[in-house]
């Protein structure tokens, strides 16, 4: 693994660990008599992304590639990622799971129209900045194939003087930092719909509501995490001997 894999390996453990315990607290908040002001616990758990981000985004300077193909997550994990994370617009069809449901007792079935009314505004705004993230990532991806990148792959498959090649070599460097920067962009581009997202969505939310909230998203988030690892650790046990359901064979 690179310097940038290790580290943020052990920072994204530690991270979950504290979620892990940002959601009990959540959980236990109601529990107490009379209940405690949820917004302390509700700005604790909202830094507790911010940070993840900042960190993220001092690892992706350095490798963004890493966050292409995180080691940190599970082959699941990684199958529902949006450019390296979770895709803001999750964020609404949680809200509309929790409106039709319950989890835990966490409900949002008593949201008022004028609420509603603004989640579905922001669903709109939302979408359409995803939709620009979309195409800048897609503009990059093209980019991979403009004219001056295959004039570089030409030159450098065909020369073989030595001080030439070594010119080569210069200028493939130069051209995969401009690739890289612009992969930077996209990602941190994507990851500021995200918190925005977020922001946003609890801001249209009454506290407890928030709460009940943060509780689901928390939940979705270690879950979706604990089935990938238990998906990864049976396919190495069972190797090649993994049996497909009927109607796939």
């Amino acid at each position: 693994m690179t310097k940038v894999e290790v580290s943020f390996s052990e920072f994204y453990d530690k991270w979950v660990c504290q979620l892990e315990q940002c959601l009990q607290q959540l959980l236990n908040l109601k529990l107490q008599a009379p209940p405690a002001d949820p917004q302390a616990l509700v700005s604790t758990l909202t830094t507790h992304y911010k940070e993840y981000y900042t960190v993220k985004w001092a690892a992706a300077h350095d490798d963004v590639l890493a966050f292409f193909c995180p080691v940190w997550s599970s082959p699941l994990e990684n199958a529902y990622s949006w450019v390296t994370d979770w895709k803001p617009s999750m964020m609404f069809q949680l809200i509309d799971s929790l409106r039709k449901s319950r989890v835990h007792g966490a409900s949002l079935e008593d949201m008022s129209e004028d609420q509603v009314k603004k989640i579905e505004e922001l669903r709109v705004k939302i979408r359409l900045e995803e939709e620009k993230v979309e195409r800048e990532m897609e503009r990059q991806q093209v980019a991979i194939a403009d004219r001056k990148m295959v004039e570089l792959a030409r030159l450098a498959t065909r020369i073989r003087n030595g001080d030439v090649v070594y010119q080569i070599e210069g200028l493939v460097e130069v051209a995969l930092k401009r690739v890289l920067s612009g992969l930077e962009r996209v990602v941190k581009a994507a990851d500021c719909v995200r918190l925005k997202t977020l922001k946003c969505v609890l801001e249209v939310l009454r506290p407890w509501q928030c709460v009940d909230f943060l509780v689901a998203t928390c939940m979705l988030q270690l879950q979706l995490r604990q089935w990938g690892k238990k998906l990864s650790s049976s396919s190495t046990q069972n190797g090649q001997n993994i049996q497909l359901p009927n109607y796939v064979n």
